[in-house]
């Protein structure tokens, strides 16, 4: 399994919302000069995320996003797969497991990657919004 770019960049850009939930919402083009992200594509990873509950919008003066919900309830797995927009690695891995009739070294190394995609997900599920803003508070106060 491997994070697109997309999947780091989004978040990235939920952290930045994250260390910010006691303000007002927060425009892309704010969390964009912030974090070196352009403004079109925070939009259309924000768009991904609106969709999966993951932020909210305020639109008109003073608008932006926020948190849908309590970081604590957002995974890094829940932001990754809603940018992605594919099913989750576990889901793929598990639906092609390998033949009986596979070489055993194919077999082998089909069953490895296959483990090693559930165990992947498994951290990112395990790994809160709520967590990456708690270390980034251990590291100091955010720019």
């Amino acid at each position: 399994m491997q994070i697109a770019t997309q999947g780091r960049l989004a978040v990235i850009a939920m952290l930045d919302l994250a260390l910010r939930t006691d303000q007002k919402p927060i425009a892309l083009a704010t969390i964009g000069a912030r974090q070196k992200i352009s403004l079109t594509y925070l939009e259309s990873l924000f768009a991904r995320l609106r969709r999966r509950g993951l932020v909210r919008s305020t639109r008109g003066p003073g608008g932006g996003y926020g948190l849908a919900c309590s970081a604590a309830d957002i995974t890094v797995a829940d932001i990754v797969y809603a940018v992605d927009e594919s099913e989750p690695p576990c889901t793929r891995a598990a639906a092609q497991p390998s033949s009986p009739d596979s070489p055993a070294g194919q077999r082998i190394a089909s069953d490895w990657c296959a483990d090693l995609e559930r165990e992947m997900a498994q951290f990112l599920a395990s790994v809160s919004l709520h967590d990456l803003v708690l270390q980034q508070g251990s590291r100091g106060p955010a720019p």
